[in-house]
């Protein structure tokens, strides 16, 4: 089996650790050359694609792909895979074809429960793309019968991010807004997840989602009794300073259901609350800060 990888970042590395030994061949692509040599030193073939363009050598690559993971966010002018290489991936006929989504396609809840049939009204122009981008990949799949499994990804979190980075950085803060929930994923689980679906390569959406949608002041507070440190100070949402994305994640307030993800894909969490991957990460942090 072969790997092609529309934009090999945190999640898409992620993967590429976990299956690394079931494909022969890994290709992914980047912007920058700097980074492309950082790829070839994971063993991945670099491409460069900025999604302007098609990227050169990408057509011949996938040719000779099985699979396919997109992880590229979709712009003003559509999703920049299906606009320049769509073509290419529906006449080289990959097993499948996995799209890295966001759980903020389903836009503000009002702290309700949703899961895959609830219906997207997307509030911030970032959701609004990725609706769309969904969307025309569920086309896409129609019209050629390729296989697309769409991944909608809650708050990703790990190794290098996590609270712990924040009190590091000196950036750890407890902003509270009343009723507020986030659901988080490990990135661990999102690589787990993706390897599940290889084994089931039939068009799908799946929320990839933790078990435990929490209040983010009790993650801070939670690392900061792992880091035995003080809880940084609340602060009110309505006065905190935040840039007007930080501020439009709290506009969307929901729970997200991995019901589905579970039955349908049988993969069972590893870190299933932040409290088992906090405790987990401390482990690795603590060794990084103490040598």
């Amino acid at each position: 089996m072969r790997l092609f990888i529309f934009g090999a970042g945190y999640s898409s590395k992620a993967f590429v650790e976990r299956v690394r030994d079931r494909f022969e061949w890994i290709g992914g692509t980047t912007r920058s050359a700097e980074k492309a040599e950082a790829l070839r030193a994971l063993g991945i073939e670099p491409f460069l694609f900025d999604g302007t363009g098609a990227g050169a050598d990408i057509s011949s690559a996938l040719k000779q792909a099985t699979h396919v993971l997109v992880s590229i966010a979709p712009n003003e002018a559509g999703d920049p895979v299906l606009n320049h290489h769509g073509d290419d991936i529906a006449a080289d006929n990959p097993d499948w074809i996995g799209y890295l989504s966001t759980v903020g396609v389903y836009g503000d809840h009002d702290g309700a429960w949703v899961d895959e049939e609830t219906p997207c009204k997307p509030v911030s122009k970032r959701s609004i793309q990725r609706v769309a981008a969904e969307a025309a990949w569920l086309e896409f799949s129609e019209r050629t019968g390729l296989p697309v499994q769409i991944f909608r990804l809650s708050g990703i979190y790990g190794p290098g991010r996590n609270a712990f980075e924040n009190f590091k950085k000196g950036r750890a803060r407890r902003l509270i807004k009343a009723g507020q929930v986030f659901n988080r994923i490990h990135v661990d689980d999102i690589a787990g997840a993706l390897e599940a679906s290889l084994a089931r390569p039939a068009t799908a959406i799946f929320n990839v989602t933790d078990d435990e949608p929490a209040p983010p002041q009790d993650v801070v507070s939670f690392a900061a009794e792992l880091l035995d440190v003080p809880a940084p100070p609340e602060i009110p949402f309505e006065t905190a300073d935040l840039s007007p994305m930080a501020r439009s994640f709290y506009g969307e307030n929901k729970r997200v259901s991995n019901t589905k993800m579970k039955s349908e894909l049988n993969y069972k969490l590893q870190y299933p609350n932040y409290r088992t991957a906090l405790v987990s990460l401390h482990v690795s942090f603590y060794n990084t800060i103490s040598t």
